[in-house]
């Protein structure tokens, strides 16, 4: 809607209740192609309203002990607040997460301010605040998590999703098989980094996010890239002493 047809991305089907063309399959969050903390919120609680609602509707079996309702898979924003909304809705369900609980925001840069307005967070109730940095957004996520039993298993990656003649979902990560009825992806896009395919990408001085700018003095730096998170780092990076900053983009602005 913002931008000319040529800055499009893939993106994928979704019904209004963020389904995918695969039944009791849902995307949520930045995946779905709206990268907004608040749409993300938003997004995961309205899906798991869908979920719980369907559950009732068809009057499912939930019986089977080794079967969830629905498994997470992401701990961002997006898994953060679906979570929340499957422990008030009494939900038996699971939330992965590849890395840390925070999700892209917990890889924000040191002080970022992360705008917003506000949302009603599940088990919490209306956020008010309008401007705030990553470190006061995680912290208040650490908060209402503390408060609740958060089913989250960290340093756990997704690496197949089956749906069985069933009609469950077979989930394998790193460390576990899970077997469920409904899959939230709530997974992000930064998740596992696009690489160049260039010699030496894999040296130690190639990073794929910038936390400290201050940590770079007296460099020469290129930037890879021209969405906000590039041109952020370049800016960083440039006020710092002695740097030269390239930023390289492969579209034409």
């Amino acid at each position: 809607v913002m931008a000319s047809p040529t800055m499009g991305a893939d993106m994928p089907f979704l019904t209004p209740e963020y389904e995918t063309s695969l039944p009791n399959l849902f995307i949520v969050g930045e995946l779905g192609g709206l990268a907004l903390i608040k749409n993300a919120i938003n997004q995961g609680r309205d899906c798991i309203d869908s979920i719980t609602n369907r559950i009732k509707t068809t009057g499912a079996v939930r019986s089977a002990p080794d079967v969830l309702d629905v498994l997470i898979v992401g701990a961002g924003p997006a898994g953060i607040s679906a979570s929340l909304r499957a422990i008030e809705k009494k939900l038996n369900y699971v939330t992965v997460e590849q890395d840390e609980v925070g999700g892209t925001v917990a890889k924000y840069p040191r002080q970022k301010l992360v705008m917003t307005s506000p949302v009603e967070f599940p088990l919490y109730g209306k956020f008010k605040e309008l401007e705030l940095s990553k470190e006061r957004l995680l912290s208040f996520w650490s908060k209402i998590l503390q408060r609740v039993d958060f089913k989250v298993h960290a340093g756990e990656k997704v690496d197949d999703i089956k749906k069985e003649s069933d009609g469950i979902f077979t989930i394998a990560t790193t460390k576990n098989k899970y077997r469920s009825r409904a899959v939230i992806l709530g997974l992000g896009r930064t998740g596992t980094p696009r690489k160049l395919g260039v010699p030496g990408e894999e040296l130690p001085k190639v990073m794929y996010r910038l936390i400290e700018a201050d940590h770079y003095v007296n460099k020469n730096i290129l930037v890879v890239g021209g969405g906000d998170s590039a041109i952020e780092a370049a800016m960083g990076l440039a006020q710092q002493p002695g740097n030269k900053v390239a930023l390289s983009y492969r579209k034409e602005a």
